[in-house]
């Protein structure tokens, strides 16, 4: 079992925009004063651009080219809706907003089959939209596939029951606690876990000072300690530059990379990128039109492919 892979599975959105839909509990989107093709224009250009970066260390990418047969305005971000797994197990998840939805395309999983990815089973939790429980792939669940671990702060994408339920079917230890950040002077659940932390195969970049009950930060800090990840910890002002929103790959050599955002590179300060780059090398591309009006960033793009090959 491996915590990392060198294969990523990405979506060219055919369109893109703040999705009015996820605004409600997403934060981080805000509107940009531009047209609607400008706004995609540059999306795709920056999607296309980010591919080459990995694709220029040695990370497989395969691309998936959306269509404009439905609204699907956040399709960049598959990992919400897709993991894949190690014994050729797919998950496809229940997702908050009607309209991402219609990203679950049988059409991806055919694609990976076409590249020569074994898929053995298709373990579907979309069911659980009929009750309004939600949990919105490794947005919602940071899996640690080494030591079985998922951690996963609650929201309104992110059901306790429905975690729980994933974890036994999936054979995952179930780490769960509650994110926030301040909006307006409030304290509001952070939408995903993957906005505030990251685990790589031997440390985690996480934003602590979200984890406002002690126990529960208590609780975190002891599983990663316990699996000898080195804590790299970050403030919630990086956390809004999207310092949190990062995922270590490699490439077919087996060189390991942490890739984010030109954003969130940008946020880290120097002692932080002197601990991330003991284990490993960081690399980034620019971002900006797709988190802004997306409220994601790097790692929500990248839906990792563990499947075996046929």
């Amino acid at each position: 079992m491996t915590q990392i892979t060198d294969t990523i599975l990405m979506v060219r959105p055919a369109q893109f925009r703040m999705n009015e839909q996820t605004a409600v509990n997403n934060f981080f989107q805000e509107r940009l004063d531009m047209t609607q093709d400008t706004i995609t224009v540059k999306a795709q250009k920056e999607f296309d651009a980010f591919v080459e970066t990995l694709r220029s260390v040695g990370v497989t990418v395969v691309v998936y080219q959306d269509d404009l047969v439905s609204d699907t305005p956040d399709s960049v971000f598959p990992n919400n809706w897709i993991s894949t797994h190690a014994d050729g197990t797919v998950a496809l998840y229940p997702m908050f907003a009607e309209n991402r939805r219609l990203e679950r395309r049988e059409e991806v999983c055919e694609l990976l089959d076409s590249e020569g990815y074994d898929i053995d089973e298709i373990v579907d939790f979309t069911s659980f939209e009929e009750d309004e429980q939600y949990l919105e792939g490794t947005g919602s669940a940071i899996l640690d596939r080494v030591h079985e671990k998922a951690y996963c702060a609650l929201s309104p994408r992110a059901d306790e029951d429905l975690f729980i339920y994933f974890c036994e079917e999936m054979e995952y230890t179930p780490v769960l606690f509650t994110a926030y950040q301040t909006v307006n002077g409030e304290r509001k659940p952070i939408y995903h876990t993957n906005v505030m932390m990251s685990v790589g195969t031997d440390f985690a970049v996480i934003c602590l000072d979200t984890i406002d009950d002690k126990k529960e930060r208590k609780n975190v800090v002891n599983h990663l300690k316990a699996d000898g990840k080195e804590i790299i910890e970050i403030t919630e002002h990086q956390l809004e530059q999207f310092a949190g929103n990062m995922l270590q790959v490699k490439n077919k050599e087996g060189k390991t990379y942490l890739v984010m955002s030109a954003t969130a590179d940008k946020s880290l300060t120097l002692d932080q990128r002197s601990k991330i780059e003991r284990h490993t090398t960081i690399i980034s591309s620019d971002l900006h039109t797709i988190e802004t009006c997306g409220g994601g960033s790097a790692r929500c793009m990248m839906a990792e492919v563990f499947l075996p090959k046929k």
